[in-house]
């Protein structure tokens, strides 16, 4: 039996997401809902679905629905469905507040039912490649950059992209962090649109990050340094190369990765889940662990910036 899924928002991400829930096998799109109904029929005529005219009629319909509303609308728009035991996908970053999150959290759990965080990177082929390799990370570095996106101008560039990589991050060390250095810089938005952060784990690791919604290139890559090996991954080209010690030589290889569309697996185990009642790859806590660090992140910029 299949899935009645829904989308909630079919902006620029949201398109994407009546796109291959359209495609998916053991699915079935079945309505849209945006706040511009016009851009709600055009997604759903194309795509093969039904554009409502309210949240509520969407709630009805459906048995799992993506959200891909703007982030202060996340906890409004997920709480309408879980209410009516319908279970959520709700891209990132989970919420605007961490209370909001854990309200989230705990409302999903009341009503069992899935609430999964849109951290795609986690579905990118190369990370079960990375995941495989890794023993005892010592030091992480990550560079996430691309041209002025002309959306999600309602939050910084620390929320906007840096969130991916903290997700990854605190999922690959799983050590408390004992201490963050964080700086930002506003440029095109009031915002900060570049940013770095160094944190530091109590297991001794130390994660650089770097992300930039300013750049003139494209950039989504992930380096991981531990004692026996370098791994250098592009989640962007879906490649990347293995640095290991022998003897007292280096030997490079290069990383076997079938490509695959990370969204299409993210919606794929998603549906999944829904299916079965098992607990996603990213859950809420994880969304909200990550969105926690950063508003920690947030918060430090801002405090330098008046200072």
């Amino acid at each position: 039996m299949s899935v009645k899924t829904g989308v909630v928002g079919v902006g620029a991400i949201g398109r994407n997401y009546a796109r291959i829930s359209a495609e998916l096998t053991g699915a079935e799109l079945v309505a849209v809902y945006d706040a511009n109904f016009e851009q709600a029929r055009a997604v759903a005529e194309e795509f093969g679905a039904e554009a409502v005219s309210s949240l509520e009629e969407l709630v009805a319909r459906v048995d799992a629905a993506s959200v891909a509303t703007p982030t202060v609308t996340h906890r409004e728009v997920a709480t309408a469905l879980l209410t009516a035991r319908k279970h959520v996908l709700v891209e990132k970053p989970i919420s605007d507040s961490v209370d909001d999150a854990k309200a989230m959290i705990d409302l999903a759990a009341a009503m069992g039912c899935v609430l999964q965080v849109g951290h795609i990177e986690r579905f990118n082929p190369v990370m079960s490649r990375l995941e495989e390799a890794l023993n005892s990370p010592k030091f992480i570095e990550c560079h996430r950059l691309s041209p002025f996106p002309q959306r999600s101008l309602d939050i910084g560039v620390v929320l906007d992209l840096m969130i991916h990589d903290l997700e990854i991050v605190l999922h690959l060390v799983n050590s408390p962090i004992v201490s963050i250095d964080a700086v930002g810089i506003p440029v095109l938005t009031r915002r900060e649109d570049i940013a770095n952060a160094r944190l530091r784990f109590e297991n001794g690791c130390v994660a650089n990050i770097t992300a930039s919604r300013i750049s003139p290139e494209r950039m989504r890559k992930i380096r991981v340094f531990q004692s026996d090996a370098y791994l250098s991954l592009d989640y962007q080209d879906q490649s990347g190369w293995i640095h290991r010690r022998n003897g007292m030589e280096i030997v490079r290889e290069e990383v076997q990765v079938e490509r695959d569309e990370p969204l299409k697996c993210e919606l794929a185990a998603f549906v999944d889940c829904a299916a079965k009642g098992e607990q996603p790859k990213v859950s809420g806590l994880q969304g909200a662990a990550a969105l926690d660090v950063a508003l920690e992140i947030t918060r430090r910029i801002e405090s330098e910036a008046a200072a």
